[in-house]
């Protein structure tokens, strides 16, 4: 009963990570596309959470409209983040 209780909470936990990091990659194409002041200190933040995020994806899409790239190459690994961890808490879930 303990052990059961215990990988509930870290599939929680790795569902948790998941959903935030996805939504900071999130936040920041909305952001972009809305064209918010890059100089105001949460913009900062989130943009420099995001870039953190995605390093290993950057430019894996070279698009000429720049909005589209930030979507494609922000949005890759939030879709990514999401499938892993939502994948693993729910294998843990059944285990």
């Amino acid at each position: 009963m303990h052990r059961q209780a215990t990988t509930r909470r870290t599939a929680i936990a790795i569902c948790t990570i998941a959903d935030i990091a996805a939504g900071l990659l999130g936040l920041w194409i909305l952001l972009f596309l809305l064209d918010a002041n890059r100089e105001n200190v949460f913009v900062e933040f989130v943009r420099g959470t995001a870039d953190r995020l995605s390093w290993w994806s950057q430019d894996i899409f070279t698009m000429d409209t720049e909005g589209l790239r930030v979507v494609l190459n922000y949005g890759l690994p939030a879709v990514i983040y999401l499938l892993i961890g939502h994948g693993i808490a729910a294998r843990l879930n059944r285990a």
